[in-house]
């Protein structure tokens, strides 16, 4: 056991104390006995206060004690002179409990990607085309070329894009293919918009002789004329013109004996003609036309040198005059057409050997003369037809066996003469196709179709490899698919029509499996086809 000195002012040993406890100091006290025997030789040091105060001081730091066990005193152990407590030494602090690592701040992400829905317009014609993305987001289209919708769409949206509005012209129609989808995080780009002119699926052949038309139905995969369910319509003396407007809709006939039009409405889907009315019009009505968008009709009104222009009431089709309900053309006129865009006509005159030309007003559809008003023709010209894309403008002359080629100016509809090109006997009637590349003409003394290619810088004819074809007999109206497959004559005297098909690389005409159709009545002398 040991015994603890507490006392922290406990005396020094004695110098002679010290040399008999020699034996028991342990060796890390040597060094400090040597230095009290050179202080008990310093009497001094002994004898000053501050000798004193420090050898007190030093006293304090030593170790002295001495083991006491058992019953004595002078045991084998120490006590330490320290003045120091024996409490066990302070646990080691605990470890404060783990806390987990916050998480990660998330990084900072901008908006969501968005993806636009973008595609290509091609064929259309005129204004008023719109489309929409989700019936919504209406983008106008003015031309041909690529669209994008503005409202971009997330990845994994769905997309549908549909025509809101058809364009005003309505000789052709716009869908779409690769419009419905899911966006796939990246651009839709292949939306494929397609304007063309729907297929023909009715014709109406007139008989100025027996005062009727006859209808057919068409075989829009072959253009063979078939016989329609429905009978032969009743129309005024001497029908000498048909059209049909663009939509299907009505069709019109102009009856030269009586000076009246025939109103007929179009069974959608059969074809059939319903009767709407009879009415009044300028004298000997020789030929009609409707333009483009549908909206009006002009008609040649021989006997008084006029063109007659008429309303179109969309919902019955009945015809109301214009604001100024005629207007004056060359003498004796004889045929009328109208550009593709609806913003020029041009009107032949058979007793002047002119072409009287005008504009179109947008809205009012009233015609005024172009700043060149009149250009010369061949002797006797009969028929007029327009290059669909607006560039050329082709004109028979009955009596001199030409035809007159005109360029167009496609600001103001001015026509500018070309040199003349030859054809058959007595040209009557002539028809480009859709494409603007060939051009047919039916020469009615000689019972034949001549075919030209055209060219497509100058507008020059260039007869065929086979330049001319057989109809039936005395050819007097060329009506053409406005696809652009199939031609179709009326011949006056055989009371019929030839079918052909056109060759789409060539222009070439071939007769079609059923190569003629009767008309059913007498002297056929004109052919509208309808959608």
């Amino acid at each position: 056991m040991f015994k603890q000195i507490t006392h922290m002012s406990a005396p020094l040993l004695s110098h002679s104390s010290s040399n008999q406890r020699r034996r028991f100091l342990s060796m890390p006290l040597a060094g400090v006995r040597r230095e009290w025997r050179k202080a008990d030789s310093v009497q001094s040091l002994w004898s000053s206060r501050s000798a004193r105060l420090s050898r007190a001081a030093l006293g304090g730091l030593m170790i002295v004690g001495v083991a006491a066990c058992g019953g004595g005193g002078n045991g084998g152990g120490f006590v330490a002179a320290f003045p120091m407590a024996t409490t066990a030494p302070a646990p080691a602090p605990s470890a404060p409990p783990e806390t987990p690592a916050p998480a990660p701040a998330p990084e900072p992400t901008g908006p969501a990607p968005t993806y636009k829905v973008s595609g290509t317009v091609r064929g259309l014609l005129g204004t008023g085309l719109v489309l929409q993305n989700n019936v919504g987001d209406d983008l106008p289209i003015a031309a041909d070329g690529s669209f994008s919708f503005a409202t971009a769409l997330a990845g994994g949206a769905g997309y549908a894009v549909t025509v809101k509005s058809q364009s005003r012209i309505l000789t052709r129609t716009c869908t779409v293919s690769n419009g419905t989808g899911t966006v796939a995080n990246a651009a839709v780009v292949n939306v494929d918009v397609v304007c063309a002119a729907p297929a023909v699926r009715f014709a109406y052949a007139t008989n100025a002789g027996s005062n009727n038309l006859f209808p057919y139905t068409v075989d829009t995969s072959t253009g063979v004329l078939g016989s329609m369910a429905a009978p032969m319509s009743g129309t005024g003396s001497t029908p000498r013109a048909i059209t049909v407007d663009p939509a299907g809709r009505f069709a019109y006939v102009a009856n030269r004996g009586d000076n009246t039009l025939s109103v007929y409405s179009i069974g959608a889907g059969t074809g059939f003609l319903t009767p709407v009315v009879t009415m009044p019009t300028g004298s000997a009505p020789l030929f009609i036309v409707a333009d483009p968008t549908g909206r009006f009709v002009y008609v040649v009104n021989q006997g008084i040198d006029r063109v007659s222009a008429y309303n179109i009431d969309a919902s019955t089709g009945t015809l109301t005059p214009m604001a100024v309900p005629q207007v004056a053309v060359g003498l004796i006129p004889s045929s009328i057409a109208v550009d593709s865009l609806g913003r020029f006509a041009y009107v032949t005159n058979r007793g002047g050997n002119t072409v009287s030309a005008f504009s179109i007003d947008e809205s009012s559809g009233a015609l005024s003369p172009l700043a060149v008003p009149t250009v010369p023709t061949g002797n006797a010209p009969s028929a007029i037809a327009l290059d669909p894309l607006g560039r050329f403008a082709y004109v028979t002359n009955g009596d001199d066996s030409t035809v007159s080629v005109y360029s167009i100016d496609a600001s103001s509809g001015i026509l500018t003469p070309m040199p003349t090109s030859p054809t058959g006997l007595l040209p009557l009637a002539i028809a480009v196709d859709p494409s603007g590349r060939f051009a047919y003409v039916a020469n009615t003394a000689e019972s034949k179709v001549s075919a030209y290619n055209i060219d497509s810088s100058t507008g020059a004819l260039t007869p065929m490899a086979v330049p001319k074809v057989d109809p039936r007999f005395s050819p007097v109206a060329i009506a053409l698919d406005p696809t652009g497959r199939f031609a179709y004559v009326t011949n006056s005297a055989s009371k019929d029509i030839s079918a052909y098909t056109i060759d789409a690389n060539t222009g070439a005409l071939t007769p079609m499996s059923v190569p003629t159709v009767a008309t059913g009545g007498i002297d056929a002398s004109s052919l509208a086809l309808s959608r």
